[in-house]
């Protein structure tokens, strides 16, 4: 499926959004620079199948695609590598993420939710991920640094479940709304070809952020209301009703840092939470404000995650029953995400303890390329404590033509308004 022919001359630079991009599913033009690139990449997947209503039969057809997914992304990538020159290319497959979630049940005897059948379907991707791995390295020639990195780490799901807006109405931090919940968000899931949900998102964006807020705080009595959580099972936080921010604010913002250090409190005194975190004692960068209030951990039971799911009204911690135990988006999926992930690098450097936050700085340092200020430290340079990165020349900025291009895609891909 991968045309014979690319532009006919280099570009510089190449880029491909994938599963991030909003309410998508499938690659459109909007997602590829240069345009040019796009007949090369089209049948790039992601979300290409729904992981929600995990019935019968569900796991025998989404290995095959799984792996198919690998091979149609190594072949697309390989034909990249061999068309450029490159100085810097960074692949994501999704792959690993997506069997982690769903395969874990049959990965791991142990499991609180194990059952017999597709005992090695992750190692069959983890496998396949490895051959991908080598041809992209031969792809990309022999002068080459290649680094492997995960966002996080995996392991099993337990059969708990947490509630944290029906643990917040428990202890008088939320209360709940008569019947706001809103089949909108439903409908047009239901009814929208995944082809269309993107444009559709960008065209009816207003429309769209409505719908979305109904759907997860349309049953939230906003007056009576200090603290709320998204409930979102790879990301469990709690956020504040703050005065002066939110449109029916309740919290002072004298009473703000108290409030928060206090309801940490409650929370790690609960036993299915482990550590209750204020955003200030994580993150400290300028975009640092759109990041939670608090920033939970679950506890593990016996090696095992609890999951986080959303519920309006009912116990604030329950336990799954048989037949929920193979799980789904937003049902309690069987393999949870861990904090620790893998970081494997082909030359020496000082890994005995490094972060996501490291990664950007070593890449830049491997390129020998001056970088922006962030956090974290380069790897290869031998331990010591750096922070930053040298700071970009001042005189490096867009002309208003390029400026106009970023502001296009970003436009297209829905991040800018």
């Amino acid at each position: 499926g991968v045309p014979a022919t690319y532009p006919p001359e280099p570009v510089n630079g190449v880029m491909v959004s994938g599963f991030d991009s909003p309410v998508c599913t499938v690659v459109d033009r909007s997602f590829v620079h240069p345009p040019e690139v796009y007949d090369l990449v089209r049948k790039w997947t992601f979300a290409d199948f729904q992981e929600t209503s995990i019935g019968p039969g569900w796991h025998d057809t989404a290995l095959p695609r799984l792996l198919r997914g690998i091979d149609t992304k190594e072949r697309i990538a390989t034909k990249l590598l061999h068309r450029e020159s490159w100085d810097f290319a960074m692949i994501v497959f999704g792959e690993s993420d997506t069997v982690g979630h769903h395969f874990w049940m049959f990965h791991d005897p142990k499991s609180p939710r194990h059952r017999p059948g597709h005992d090695d379907a992750i190692q069959k991707v983890y496998e396949r991920l490895d051959a991908a791995v080598a041809s992209l390295i031969d792809a990309a020639g022999d002068d080459v640094t290649v680094g492997i990195v995960s966002d996080h780490g995996f392991g099993g799901s337990g059969d708990g479940v947490v509630h944290l807006n029906n643990r917040l109405a428990e202890t008088g931090h939320l209360a709940f709304a008569p019947g706001r919940d809103s089949a909108l968000k439903k409908a047009a899931l239901t009814l929208t070809p995944p082809a269309w949900r993107g444009p559709l998102f960008r065209k009816f964006r207003d429309l769209a952020a409505r719908a979305e807020g109904r759907s997860r705080f349309g049953g939230i009595d906003w007056t009576r209301t200090r603290a709320w959580s998204e409930e979102l099972n790879y990301f469990p936080s709690i956020r504040v009703n703050l005065k002066g921010r939110e449109a029916k604010g309740t919290v002072e913002p004298t009473d703000y840092q108290s409030y928060c250090r206090g309801l940490c409190a409650e929370l790690e005194a609960w036993g299915p939470i482990a550590r209750a975190w204020m955003r200030e004692d994580l993150y400290s960068s300028e975009c640092a404000d759109r990041a939670p209030d608090i920033v939970l951990e679950l506890a593990l039971e016996d090696g095992y995650s609890h999951s986080c799911l959303r519920a309006r009204g009912g116990p604030s911690f329950r336990r799954l029953r048989p037949e929920e135990h193979v799980g789904g988006k937003e049902r309690g999926m069987n393999g949870n995400h861990r904090p620790v992930g893998v970081f494997l690098w082909s030359t020496p450097l000082d890994a005995k303890a490094c972060s996501l936050l490291d990664i950007a700085p070593t890449v830049y340092a491997a390129l020998d390329a001056a970088g922006p200020a962030m956090d974290g430290r380069s790897l290869l340079g031998g331990g010591e404590a750096v922070t930053a990165v040298s700071a970009a020349p001042a005189d490096r900025v867009y002309t208003p033509e390029q400026e106009a291009v970023i502001e296009k895609r970003l436009r297209d891909l829905g991040y800018f308004e």
